[in-house]
C-alpha cells in the first residue's frame, strides 16, 4: 500500500460532480510530472490510449514481483489468492460494488470476449452496439457472429452532437423483441464521449436485456458507481485513467450471472472440487501461469493517485475535467472550429474534428494512424493520436489531461496543428507547392 486512502474521498467521487469547486488551471508546468518517468523532451497528450504509469505504482509492483520470486511456488499456490482478496476488498470500495463480484482481467478486450464466450447466442439473436465502440469488439464480434449466426446492429450517434439525450433515444430505440445482449461505452473512445448510461442501462434492465458497459476510459476519468448502474457486466481498464501497469483490468458480474460464467481459458486447477470458495473466484483467481503483479498494483495506482491532491480523487477528476476543457477551448479557437460536444459529456479526455488533407495524401506511409500524427511526433515532439471516424471518416485529434499536463501542452499542440496543416495544405497544391514547403 502507498499512502494512506480514504473511504470518504472514494464516495465522495462517486457523487461529485466534475464541474464544481475552484478552477484547477495553471498556467505553470505542473510539479505532478517528477511522479511520471514520461520523457520530458515530449508533449504528452495522450494518457487515454496506454497510460503512464507513476514512479510510486512502478515501485509497488516491484514490491510484488520481488515477493513473487523469493519462493514462486508458495506465492502462487499460498499467497496469490489472499492477495487478489485484498485487491478485491480495495477495488471494490473505489468501485462501489461487492469485492466478490469482481475477476481480473488483462485488459478490457479480453473481459469482453468472456462475456460472450459466456453468451449463448444463435440464429436471429440481436446484439446492439452503437457506432462508437471500440474496434477490438467489432472484430470479436464479427467472429461470433459468423459462428453463432447472431446479428450486430449497430445504434449511429452522431458526432458533433449536442446532447446526450439523443444517445439514449438511438439506443433504445434500436432494441427490439430479438435483442439479446447490449454493449454500451461508458466513455467513447474515438469521441471521448460521456455516454448517459444510468438511463440506458435502467431500460434495459426494466426490459430483461443484458447489458454490457464498457467502462474502459471510465474508472479515473468519472466517478464509477458499479452498484448504482446495476447493469449485467462492467467492464474497466488499470492501464489508462488508473495509471496502473499495462497488461490489467477487471470485470464485473451480476451475482445472478456467476454460475457457470467460466473464462475463456481454464487452468490446471479448474477441476479441483473446494467447498470454501465460489468457482467464480477459483477460474478468476488463477488463470494460468501469469504476471499478476500489475493486477495487484492497480489498486496501489488508485490510492497513489487519490493522494496526490487535497480532495482526493474528486479533486484530481475535476482539476484533469477542467484542464481538457481549456485544452480543447485552445485548440478549437486556434483551429476556428466548433466545440463539438457539450462540457457534460467530456471526461478528461476530448476529440476536434481537424481540416483533412488532400486525397492524394491519404495514403502516405505512417508510423502511427495518420501521417499528421507522425509530423507532430517528429517536428514538434507532440504525442496526440489523429484518427477517422464515423460514416465519412472525419478526421479528429483526441486530447487528454492528467496531472502531468499544463495549459502550454495545448498551447504547443495547436501551433504544431497549424503548421502541419498549412505544410498538408500545401502539400496537396501540387508538386511546386511540396518542394516550397519541404
Amino acid at each position: 500500500m502507498i499512502t494512506p486512502h480514504s473511504t470518504a474521498q472514494t464516495v465522495a467521487a462517486r457523487s461529485s460532480p466534475l464541474t464544481v469547486g475552484r478552477s484547477f488551471i495553471t498556467r505553470a508546468e505542473p510539479a505532478f510530472a517528477q511522479h511520471w518517468t514520461l520523457d520530458p523532451a515530449l508533449t504528452f497528450l495522450n494518457h487515454g490510449s496506454y497510460g503512464a504509469v507513476p514512479r510510486a505504482v512502478l515501485a509497488a509492483q516491484s514490491g510484488y514481483r520481488a515477493r513473487q520470486e523469493r519462493d514462486p511456488v508458495r506465492f502462487f499456490k499460498a499467497e496469490l489468492e489472499g492477495l487478489l482478496d485484498g485487491w478485491r476488498e480495495r477495488m471494490g470500495a473505489f468501485l462501489n460494488c461487492r469485492p466478490c463480484d469482481l475477476a481480473p482481467m488483462p485488459n478490457a478486450t479480453v473481459a469482453l470476449c468472456t462475456i460472450l464466450a459466456n453468451t449463448p447466442l444463435g440464429p436471429g439473436d440481436e446484439v446492439l452496439i452503437t457506432d462508437h465502440e471500440y474496434q477490438s469488439l467489432l472484430n470479436e464480434l464479427e467472429r461470433v457472429s459468423a459462428a453463432t449466426g447472431c446479428r450486430v446492429v449497430k445504434a449511429e450517434i452522431p458526432f458533433p452532437i449536442e446532447d446526450s439525450e439523443l444517445v439514449a433515444e438511438r439506443v433504445l430505440a434500436a432494441v427490439t423483441e430479438r435483442t439479446k445482449l447490449v454493449f454500451v461505452s461508458h466513455i467513447t473512445s474515438a469521441s471521448s464521449l460521456v455516454f448517459p448510461v444510468t438511463r440506458i442501462v435502467r431500460e434495459l434492465n426494466e426490459r430483461g436485456i443484458d447489458v454490457v458497459v464498457d467502462g474502459a476510459h471510465s474508472a479515473g476519468q468519472i466517478p464509477v458507481d458499479v452498484a448504482g448502474l446495476r447493469p449485467t457486466y462492467f467492464v474497466g481498464s488499470g492501464h489508462k485513467w488508473l495509471s496502473a501497469p499495462k497488461g490489467t483490468g477487471f470485470l464485473w458480474v451480476r451475482p445472478d450471472k456467476q454460475p457457470g460464467f467460466r473464462p475463456i481459458a481454464l487452468s490446471s486447477r479448474a477441476n479441483k472440487v473446494r467447498h470454501d470458495r465460489a468457482l467464480f473466484l477459483r477460474d478468476f483467481d488463477y488463470m494460468g501461469t501469469d504476471d499478476y503483479t500489475g493486477i495487484l498494483a492497480i489498486a496501489d495506482a488508485v490510492e497513489f493517485l487519490g493522494g496526490l491532491m487535497e480532495g482526493g480523487w474528486p479533486a484530481l477528476m475535476r482539476r484533469n475535467h477542467e484542464m481538457v476543457l481549456e485544452g480543447r477551448r485552445i485548440v478549437c479557437r486556434a483551429l476556428g472550429v466548433e466545440e463539438p460536444a457539450p462540457a457534460s459529456m467530456i471526461g478528461t479526455m476530448a476529440s476536434i474534428p481537424i481540416p483533412d488533407c488532400a486525397p492524394e495524401l491519404k495514403t502516405r506511409a505512417t508510423k502511427y494512424d495518420d501521417a499528421l500524427q507522425d509530423a507532430l511526433l517528429e517536428r514538434h515532439n507532440l504525442v496526440a493520436p489523429i484518427w477517422r471516424m464515423g460514416p465519412d471518416e472525419m478526421r479528429i485529434v483526441r486530447i487528454s489531461a492528467q496531472l502531468y499536463n499544463g495549459v502550454g501542452d495545448y498551447e504547443r499542440l495547436a501551433e504544431g496543428l497549424l503548421t502541419e496543416l498549412a505544410r498538408e495544405a500545401g502539400q496537396g497544391a501540387g508538386a511546386g507547392s511540396l518542394r516550397r514547403t519541404a
